[in-house]
């Protein structure tokens, strides 16, 4: 039987450190790193100017997007996703990627409070100027509004992390 990649990806708030764990745990692991923000820049030049564009272009990528990702998990090679896993609803989304070819994953949930996202938003906006439109404060408390915590009846490998340490649930 082919033994089948595994699928690691990301639950957190804006400012969380999604991206750097991400890249971080693609080299641990030495998996293809696929990241959001790359796939609509590329796809999409110029035309996300809103949370709302950000949402329907997210949206028409993931058929194409799944299909790449399963894809590569069937070869055996992991794949770790630099897309947000922060509602029940795009949590679900992974885990049916997952279920239909039968593969494992992980869910690595960075717990971190508001004030440490809002001011990692900050050093961000400093370290990477063009993204001074939407890293503020009243993007992060818009995006916020839709965070869902995981639960335990999401049937999730989660690990989750703070500032405090590393904990392991299913």
């Amino acid at each position: 039987m082919n033994q089948k990649g595994t699928l690691t990806f990301f639950c957190g708030k804006m400012g969380a450190g999604k991206t750097t764990k991400s890249k971080t745990v693609s080299i641990e692991k030495n998996a293809v790193l696929l990241s959001e923000d790359d796939w609509l820049a590329a796809h999409y030049p110029n035309q996300i100017n809103s949370f709302d564009d950000f949402i329907k272009f997210s949206t028409l990528i993931k058929p194409f997007v799944k299909s790449h990702v399963q894809q590569i998990l069937n070869t055996g090679t992991n794949v770790v996703m630099d897309f947000p896993a922060n509602t029940a609803r795009q949590r679900s989304w992974f885990k049916q990627l997952c279920t239909e070819i039968g593969c494992e994953h992980e869910m690595i949930f960075l717990d971190l409070s508001d004030e440490q996202c809002l001011s990692q938003i900050a050093k961000r906006r400093v370290e990477q100027p063009e993204r001074a439109q939407f890293d503020n404060e009243a993007t992060f408390n818009h995006v916020t509004a839709f965070f869902e915590i995981p639960s335990g009846n999401e049937e999730l490998n989660i690990i989750k992390e703070n500032r405090i340490g590393t904990t392991r649930s299913n």
